[in-house]
């Protein structure tokens, strides 16, 4: 009789995110305290984003999503640090760029759902058409290139379903607040909503990774 091949069920997923969330208040605790950029700022905001990237080495099976995901998440830890200086926030855009084709590579074109990319872009052309005349000269068209790639990425999240769908929501929800707390008014609390968004968004992301790709 021919013996079954070993069992590998995910670890306990709720658990394994305790140290995630301890970074992440942290880091909301510390920032709260002091506005003066500095390099231990930018390491613990940092922190729960590479916590991420390793837990994802847990995930169960192996493969290419999920080293894309690992991908995007690194790109994404490279994209907060410079955003911590404003002067470095083109660099941190790029970054966060990649980290959005990575994500869009991972999430892939099936199923294909054309019907949700038009209304996508009509919302965010009438977004967009709102900060541009508040943006910089020189960042209209790296912000409009941007804008297009988190799109898509917003697109093929929501294609794709699971919590990628709620992740890929949240992150846009984070960097459309984070634009019109950079560009036009400030926001009440509008780093901690950047934050608290953005940090659910890479952690529901992640959690797709131990979803079985065949359950709706």
């Amino acid at each position: 009789e021919a013996s079954l091949p070993p069992k590998h069920p995910q670890p306990r997923v709720g658990l394994g995110l305790l140290p995630f969330f301890l970074a992440c208040a942290v880091y909301l605790l510390v920032q709260n305290s002091t506005d003066q950029p500095s390099w231990v700022s930018a390491l613990l905001k940092i922190l729960p984003i590479l916590y991420l990237a390793g837990f994802l080495g847990t995930a169960f099976p192996c493969g290419g999503y999920r080293s894309l995901l690992q991908g995007a998440l690194l790109c994404s830890a490279v994209g907060d640090a410079c955003l911590v200086w404003p002067e470095a926030f083109l660099y941190g855009m790029a970054a966060f760029g990649l980290a959005h084709l990575f994500y869009l590579r991972a999430f892939g074109l099936t199923p294909l759902k054309p019907g949700l990319l038009l209304p996508l872009l009509l919302v965010s052309s009438l977004y967009f058409g709102l900060l541009h005349p508040h943006v910089p000269p020189h960042m209209v068209w790296p912000l409009l290139a941007y804008s297009i790639v988190l799109v898509a990425m917003l697109w093929r999240g929501l294609a794709r379903g699971g919590s990628a769908h709620w992740g890929a929501l949240l992150f846009v929800l984070s960097d459309t607040v984070l634009a019109w707390n950079t560009f036009t008014h400030r926001v009440p609390h509008g780093h901690l909503l950047v934050m608290t968004t953005y940090y659910s968004a890479q952690m529901l992301i992640t959690l797709s990774a131990f979803q079985n790709p065949r359950l709706k």
